[in-house]
């Protein structure tokens, strides 16, 4: 019985990474196909050519979009963490009425879809002037990716040691030497895990980029793989969508291996107990 459970457990095991890995795994064989070659079922690499990666990286602004994918998401990510965290020490440690409904308040806000919020938030971007900028972008992603920050924050700021906080108000510490000399140290995996899930959500996003930014120079690398073009309109560019999917992939792959400890971590533990 033992034996076909664990039997049971490994093939389900083989079954989701198979389903999870196998669509990224194709991708990457067909950017390095060519012509007719494309159009053929192959699991198994057989030649391989660089055509499409360098018909990427050197037609068009490519370049240029993986450069402003890259600081919109870092800039959202470094923002929502300095809010997130000032915010969740205030939710989680100081008592105030209301704190639980603005705690759900601001949970909710990024309940609403996408597609509800578009048309309010284009007229104030356009009010704002930032039509057709990056800043644009920051600020629309904000919206979505602070609320999760700062509940997650929260949770894990309420469930660390008063004694901590307790032991640095004798010893003269304000609230801001508290948050960042003894809280901080130890919300690291907090940290990392709402920041990587901040920034992925950033770097993905679709709908935004394509409303508020109309400039090709200005578009982030969502955008500019799906108004990648043929040589006729009829014809859909297959291999330079790969690899420019496959460029725009390995990088968070790349940072999910780099913090895979501190994200589990992040998502398993409370915090410190005492």
């Amino acid at each position: 019985m033992k034996l076909l459970k664990s039997i049971g457990f490994y093939a389900l095991v083989v079954i989701i990474v198979v389903v999870s890995v196998f669509p990224f795994y194709y991708a990457i064989l067909t950017s390095f196909k060519s012509g007719t070659a494309i159009f053929q079922v192959d699991y198994w690499p057989k030649h391989f050519s660089m055509f499409n990666y360098r018909m990427v990286m050197t037609q068009g602004s490519f370049p240029l979009n993986l450069l402003n994918s890259l600081f919109v998401s870092s800039v959202v990510v470094i923002i929502s963490l300095f809010l997130a965290i000032t915010a969740s020490f205030a939710l989680a440690r100081v008592k105030f009425r209301g704190r639980k409904l603005l705690l759900l308040t601001i949970l909710s806000v990024s309940m609403f879809p996408q597609i509800a919020v578009l048309a309010g938030l284009f007229e104030m971007i356009r009010g704002l002037g930032l039509y057709n900028t990056l800043w644009s972008l920051i600020l629309a992603y904000m919206i979505f990716t602070l609320p999760f920050t700062v509940w997650v924050l929260t949770t894990f700021m309420r469930d660390l040691p008063v004694e901590l906080e307790e032991a640095a108000i004798v010893d003269g510490a304000n609230s801001w030497t508290i948050v960042t000399k003894v809280f901080m140290p130890l919300m690291w995996p907090a940290l990392v895990t709402t920041g990587l899930l901040a920034f992925i959500a950033a770097w993905n996003e679709f709908l935004f980029a394509l409303t508020f930014v109309s400039n090709n120079d200005t578009r982030t690398v969502p955008v500019a793989i799906a108004l990648l073009s043929g040589a006729s309109e009829q014809e859909i560019p297959w291999g330079p969508i790969m690899a420019a999917s496959v460029n725009v992939t390995v990088p968070l792959v790349i940072l999910v291996l780099i913090f895979q400890r501190k994200i589990v971590a992040g998502l398993t533990a409370g915090g410190v107990k005492g």
